[in-house]
């Protein structure tokens, strides 16, 4: 828990030193009030006192209770400025830190932990920071300073009071052993109705399509079932705490005024009046510590939550991306828009067998080379080291002659025109969606943006949309059909204006006359520019300068369309499949 606070600005430790000033100002003046009180006490009992000395003790407490009320008000004020802007600082580096994560760091902690993490987990430490710096502080000060004001007063009073503390202390032992395992769980159990909730809703279509409502309702309903189980445990436990600490509170002021009137019974006439102002000021004090004592017991409510909290969020932070950044910035002198695979073979963290294994392959400037293969055999794996979502685990990718590991992390991007297997539109326009990245960070040109939604054969159903171009694109996309959004998706890397174009299954969605006039447009307009295509159909390759077969991960073949017709087996398979022999010849 105390990792976190690392992450605390100096500004906002002064802050926090400011209000523990204030704090011990507060309790000073908290524990003034009792002195007054018995002040005032003695005077009323006194025959020969003067009015205006009972006026002067009252004007005093009135004024020491001002002044604890704007203490408060100060404690409370930088509170929660330190609290707000930390949590704000937690989400921006968690936000940051995630955001340069390889696939291997995003698979290792799930989406629905993220957010939760980036939300949930933040929101508990914020309500921690904010609660205490007027508790956890407050607290213990009040407590051992109400102790050593009553110390003396009486041995009998003095008994009382500890007893009580002690049963307090029992229930706090209950608290940590039999709620604060409570607390814990409760963040797993967020975590996995956040999942059950995002999975019902990014797959509503596929939910509706099954008929699937009801089991779907019945995961979502035994998750929150769980999750609010252990929250009315807990709630339960501490609506208990209430009633007891009220019974505490209670029943201690019945034993000192029992206790006090027992003692000023039996006393001398002189020593009356002294007891009964000792009763009072006791009184006033004891309730101070039970009070400190009550602060100290809604720590240990909130502390086990923000614990957990801290802790997951700290096992983000600290998380180092295994995707290294390096410091080359250009390829070598000549060399534009060359990819070699020299022997690379990977395989994913803790996976036992290769998925790629020695691959080895060249593509200069201009060509196109297209990946094939049965489902799974590797090929949007073997794409996808070209950017470095994964890093090689044995040989070398290199770009322009230059070990992709050696780039750094933007000047790598910068060369690749990244198109997905699955389209991922943003929240925005179209233009926006387009120029998206460092294309549109400075403003992006609109006829850059409408020539590669040309190029993308978008441009028809694009200036059909109410305002054109600046037609919205809701989130995911969800307004606009798999074909468009993969069009849209190809003008984005089409915008970049890259050495390297990556489509990974990029055209499934298309027509085969779309297919075949935007691959057309797009070696003809780009001329001059790498691409890799990863396709499953013929139709979309058999034009590549180069065609690498994969099976199982090896390369079974390599070579243009008609040199693997003749020569793989594997590669004839899939045309046969698909294409007749007239068209696989023509």
């Amino acid at each position: 828990m105390i990792r976190i606070f690392k992450y605390l600005k100096p500004k906002e430790w002064i802050q926090a030193v400011i209000s523990l000033v204030f704090i011990v100002v507060q309790v000073w003046l908290d524990l003034k009030l009792p002195d007054y009180m018995a002040e005032i006490t003695q005077l009323v009992q006194t025959s020969d006192s003067e009015m205006s000395e009972i006026w002067k003790a009252g004007g005093y407490m009135l004024l020491c209770a001002l002044g604890s009320l704007v203490s408060a008000i100060l404690v409370g004020f930088f509170a929660a400025r330190i609290a707000s802007s930390f949590s704000q600082r937690l989400r921006s580096l968690l936000f940051n830190k995630v955001e340069s994560f390889s696939m291997e760091e995003i698979n290792r902690f799930s989406t629905s932990s993220l957010i939760t993490r980036s939300t949930n987990d933040i929101t508990q430490i914020q309500m921690l920071v904010t609660m205490g710096l007027q508790i956890i502080i407050k607290a213990p000060i009040m407590a051992v300073w109400a102790v050593t004001k009553i110390a003396g007063k009486g041995f009998e009073w003095t008994l009382a009071t500890g007893v009580a503390v002690l049963i307090l202390l029992v229930l706090v032992a209950f608290i940590m052993v039999f709620v604060l395992p409570k607390f814990r769980k409760m963040q797993t159990l967020t975590d996995n109705l956040t999942r059950v909730a995002r999975e019902n809703l990014t797959g509503l279509r596929v939910v509706r399509a099954y008929n699937a409502e009801d089991y779907q309702e019945q995961k979502f309903e035994k998750a929150n079932e769980e999750l609010t189980y252990t929250n009315l445990f807990t709630n339960r436990a501490m609506s208990v705490m209430m009633p007891v600490m009220s019974m505490i509170m209670s029943g201690l002021s019945l034993a000192i005024y029992w206790i006090g009137a027992y003692l000023i019974n039996a006393a001398e006439a002189t020593d009356r009046l002294t007891l009964f102002s000792n009763m009072v000021v006791f009184s006033s004090y004891a309730m101070q510590v039970i009070m400190a004592f009550l602060m100290l017991v809604m720590i240990f409510i909130m502390l086990p939550r923000a614990s957990v909290s801290a802790k997951r969020v700290n096992e983000v932070l600290d998380t180092q991306p295994t995707i290294k950044d390096g410091h080359v910035t250009e390829g070598l002198q000549g060399l534009k828009g060359e990819v070699t695979f020299n022997h690379v073979s990977f395989k994913y963290p803790d996976a036992a067998d290769y998925v790629i294994e020695d691959v080895s392959f060249t593509v200069k400037q201009g060509e196109t080379i297209a990946f094939i293969g049965s489902t799974g055999s590797g090929k949007s794996t073997l794409i996808n080291l070209v950017p470095r979502f994964f890093d090689v685990t044995e040989g070398e990718v290199l770009i322009d002659g230059v070990n992709v590991k050696e780039y750094s992390i933007e000047s790598l991007n910068n060369k690749i025109g990244y198109v997905p297997q699955k389209a991922v539109m943003f929240k925005g326009t179209v233009s926006s969606n387009v120029a998206y990245g460092d294309n549109g960070s400075a403003g992006y040109n609109e006829d850059e943006v409408k020539r590669a939604v040309q190029i993308a054969q978008g441009a028809d159903f694009v200036e059909k949309m109410d305002d054109g171009y600046n037609a919205l694109i809701s989130q995911g996309g969800t307004n606009v059909s798999g074909g468009q959004k993969q069009r849209l998706a190809i003008a984005r890397a089409v915008c970049r204006k890259p050495e390297i174009y990556i489509f990974d299954d990029s055209f499934s969605a298309l027509d085969y006359k779309t297919d075949r006039v935007l691959r057309s447009v797009l070696k003809k307009e780009t001329a001059g520019v790498t691409s890799m295509i990863v396709a499953q159909r013929i139709g979309t390759i058999m034009d590549a300068d180069q065609i690498i077969v994969l099976d199982e991960g090896k390369v079974v073949g390599n070579g243009t369309h008609k040199e693997l017709l003749r020569d793989c087996d594997v590669y004839r398979e899939i045309a046969m499949s698909q294409l007749s022999e007239e068209e696989l010849i023509s």
